[in-house]
């Protein structure tokens, strides 16, 4: 009995309180999916998350708003059901971080997309501190490999680029490993993975293709033209890197 007349006295409130909670809920799984629509793995109109990934976290707000103009009929709107009003529109900014992310992922899957055009050149500072350019590689075939230590599926892809470069480097493959990260970051993470290609930092010129993309790893591929090839995203087999350096290394765009 305590407790039914305490829900009907605080209802709004602890609706409110939960409202950000079920938003959160709400939204999370939209997110999951369109990791997974970047991906390549589902195929939903970019319009249709979108909308969902706003109109999602207002349906909590909605029912706030319902039980507390059900209560204001009843009789005055009592603070408890201000405050869980408060709440809930509180609760309405946790779309803004999810479309900021949508705005990204989408932005990351146009640089993806771009090929057959000239590759946008960069300079970067590697981990010894040396300027690397990507004009002094004209005529071979490059891969820019972004990842993070924090990505698993990207330590898992290092030894792969690795045996890759070691095979085909005479050949005139070069692979950059370009990370946001500090030196000190990536080196502490590589420390059990041996590589000897470059591993590049964010201190450089380096233009926002390289830097904003849909998932990671993605890899850059450009061919000895100095021309854009598909990227690769996620974590490809090793036949599928190989088949694609062997290629462009042959001269085959």
């Amino acid at each position: 009995m305590l407790v039914s007349s305490a829900l009907k006295r605080h209802g709004v409130l602890i609706a409110g309180c939960l409202s950000s909670f079920v938003a959160a809920g709400l939204v999370m799984p939209v997110g999951f999916y369109a990791e997974h629509w970047a991906n390549g793995k589902l195929r939903v109109p970019p319009l249709i998350l979108g909308g969902t990934m706003v109109l999602a976290p207002s349906i909590p707000f909605l029912i706030v708003v319902f039980l507390a103009t059900r209560q204001r009929r009843t009789h005055q709107i009592s603070w408890s059901a201000t405050l869980g009003l408060l709440f809930a529109v509180i609760s309405l900014v946790i779309p803004i971080f999810f479309i900021r992310g949508m705005i990204l992922l989408w932005i990351g899957m146009r640089h993806a997309a771009v090929h057959n055009v000239p590759a946008p050149t960069f300079q970067a500072r590697d981990l010894n501190g040396n300027n690397q350019r990507l004009s002094d590689h004209q005529g071979e075939v490059v891969l820019v490999n972004v990842w993070a230590t924090w990505c698993g599926s990207c330590m898992a892809e290092v030894p792969k680029l690795e045996r890759l470069y070691q095979e085909h480097k005479k050949q005139g493959l070069v692979i950059f490993g370009l990370s946001d990260e500090d030196s000190a970051t990536q080196r502490k993470g590589m420390a059990a993975v041996p590589v000897t290609y470059p591993l590049l930092t964010s201190d450089g010129q380096i233009p926002g293709l390289y830097r904003h993309v849909a998932g990671y790893p993605t890899t850059f591929v450009i061919d000895r033209r100095g021309i854009l090839q598909p990227a690769i995203i996620g974590n490809p087999t090793l036949e599928k890197l190989d088949n694609t350096v062997l290629t462009l290394l042959n001269g085959q765009p």
